[in-house]
């Protein structure tokens, strides 16, 4: 049943109709001038498009590798926010093989269509603690990156909105902490769980290990919150429905142009002793025509933690022993370009219920699948609406943990959580049953892997290693995580509603158990960062100074999750989207002065 949903969703479109959106490199007007080209329509590109062409004087292309998000139905409902994975839709990315997870090689989603990775995730609006953001001040010395500088571009990009079924929110979230006038839609949960109540109840049996937290992103996620995602009304929210909509998309000075991959970046001339990068090389696929556009301006690189070193390297810019070592001529030495790749190790955990009352059903039921797909298209309401997924927990080790003894605390503050509890009134299985699902993710993952190429052909996948568990303490903060979620069904409110779980997950389990549990079940939580990170402008590390312009390049800028040197406690889409609304105000400042 999954199965089919998801070959149905991936291939099921709703017919809405786009202007300035070409579907080949033939379509865009050969005499067109762009003062800027954005590679990539992801979450942050579409960001960066939609502000720079607020300014009709500027003309701006996007160059988006994958298809348009136009009717894709698998994009389109929340519950199904898993089911273009696999598909045409999804970069199908995979791991090395990975030491701390028995030598598996996993999958790694990624967007591969216009909205990017916001188009085809689990929606999750979280922003991370206070301390993260202050943490990038800190790094790279400017205090524009800083929690409270940033307010602005937070509620620039937030339109928090009713929920779908536009339930009393009162006590739900916090609105003196949100913007209601911004792009992107974000709300609660618009269908009600069965499991809610009990959830509440155990912040109350539990209060002092399980806090309510009224909202999540007030800076301070510490405790367990309702869920805010990226979805409107009874759709997804991506940067692709929001920032490229109708009022935007028809500006007669922006340009999408789709299923175009470029290849890599070509030296334009030299401003003064920098190496001025503003031409673009694409084509459509491997073997067709390869194409240049020049930007007149700045080129802005928006690929994604993946394809954005994968670009620079392909390009010439990286380490110059290891790009003659596979038969690219170095443009520029930086051999910052593709390190520090970090992600947040996850687990799906999932215990059996006494109850039918779970998403499991609408999984597994064909008829009962048809009948709620059924009220989606009528009137955009139901169990669809919604991932399931109601409320998170963010916690932290006691300050008395024992591996604090050997290893510092990788957290950049008191308000930062070691790591998440994410709630699911259904199973995080393939398995038949009905469950309850926490996936558990370690916040602050201190182990740092790289991408680099397989080969010269830029069409050939990079190799992705995130090294994940490779440090003891993030396999003690993943068992603590997990006994922790163990503990929170232990609770009074799930007596006689929580059988047993599905897997090692005893209360009784011992440390040699989990580890087994751990090593053959983790995966990535698909939040990488860092292989283009910000640094000081001075540093002889990092690939971009503050201002996201590449080290010792002209004419190029890179906006997207790799600039992040560390990955904040959170689903970075939020954070993403924060750094591009500050990342276009740059942009602006530095051609309007």
């Amino acid at each position: 049943m999954r199965a089919y949903f998801a070959s149905f969703l991936a291939f099921s479109t709703l017919t809405f109709s786009l202007a300035a959106v070409y579907k080949d490199a033939e379509s865009l007007p050969n005499t067109t001038r762009f003062d800027f080209v954005v590679i990539g329509g992801g979450t942050a590109g579409n960001v960066i498009a939609n502000r720079l062409t607020e300014n009709p004087s500027w003309k701006v292309l996007v160059i988006e590798s994958g298809p348009t998000n136009d009717g894709v139905q698998g994009s389109i409902i929340p519950f199904f926010y898993n089911g273009l994975q696999k598909t045409i839709y999804d970069w199908n990315f995979t791991t090395t093989p990975q030491q701390g997870l028995n030598g598996r090689i996993v999958d790694y989603p990624r967007g591969h269509i216009l909205g990017g990775t916001s188009s085809i995730n689990a929606m999750f609006y979280t922003r991370g603690s206070s301390s993260d953001f202050d943490r990038f001040a800190k790094v790279t010395g400017d205090p524009g990156w800083s929690w409270d500088n940033l307010q602005q571009y937070i509620r620039k990009n937030e339109r928090f909105i009713a929920p779908a079924d536009h339930h009393n929110t009162t006590g739900q979230f916090n609105p003196s902490v949100h913007g209601f006038n911004g792009i992107n839609s974000v709300s609660l949960s618009g269908f009600p769980q069965t499991t809610d109540p009990r959830v509440i109840q155990t912040t109350v049996d539990l209060g002092d290990e399980f806090p309510y937290n009224q909202d999540i992103n007030s800076g301070n996620p510490l405790g367990v919150g309702w869920a805010q995602s990226t979805i409107n009304g009874g759709r997804r929210s991506s940067s692709a429905t929001s920032y490229l909509a109708t009022e935007f998309i028809q500006r007669p000075n922006l340009h999408i142009l789709l299923n175009t991959r470029v290849t890599r970046l070509l030296q334009t001339k030299n401003s003064g002793s920098q190496t001025a990068l503003r031409t673009v090389e694409y084509a459509p696929n491997a073997n067709g025509p390869r194409r240049h556009i020049t930007a007149t301006k700045e080129v802005i690189l928006s690929g994604g933690t993946f394809g954005t070193p994968q670009v620079l390297l392909n390009s010439g810019i990286g380490d110059s022993s290891e790009l003659k070592a596979i038969g690219i001529q170095p443009v520029h030495h930086l051999s910052s370009v593709g390190k520090n790749l970090s992600d947040q190790p996850s687990l799906s955990n999932s215990w059996f219920v006494n109850s039918n009352k779970t998403v499991d059903s609408i999984e597994s039921n064909a008829t009962l699948a048809a009948e709620v797909l059924r009220q989606w298209q009528l009137s955009e309401t139901g169990p669809l609406v919604s991932t399931a997924l109601s409320h998170a927990a963010f916690l932290r080790l006691p300050d008395d943990s024992p591996i604090f003894r050997d290893y510092p605390d990788p957290s950049p503050g008191g308000k930062t959580p070691h790591y998440e509890l994410a709630i699911r009134n259904g199973g995080l299985t393939s398995e038949p049953g009905h469950f309850i699902g926490i996936a558990t993710f370690v916040s602050t993952p201190v182990s740092r892997g790289n991408v680099s190429l397989r080969s010269s052909d830029p069409f050939d996948k990079p190799l992705i290693n995130p090294g994940f568990l490779g440090s003891p303490l993030e396999m003690f903060i993943m068992r603590e995580a997990i006994r922790g979620a163990i503990r929170f069904l232990a609770a009074p409110a799930w007596k006689d509603y929580v059988i047993g779980p599905l897997g090692p997950l005893q209360a009784t389990a011992t440390d040699e158990e989990l580890d087994e549990y751990i090593h053959a079940s983790a995966n990535p939580g698909d939040h990488p960062v860092g292989t283009a990170a910000m640094s000081a402008k001075d540093a002889e590390y990092g690939v971009v100074d503050p201002d996201l312009r590449v080290k010792g390049v002209s004419g190029l800028r890179i906006v997207d999750a790799s600039v992040m040197p560390f990955v904040p406690c959170a689903h970075t889409q939020a954070p993403v989207y924060i750094i591009a609304e500050r990342a276009a105000d740059l942009i602006k400042k530095a051609w309007l002065v």
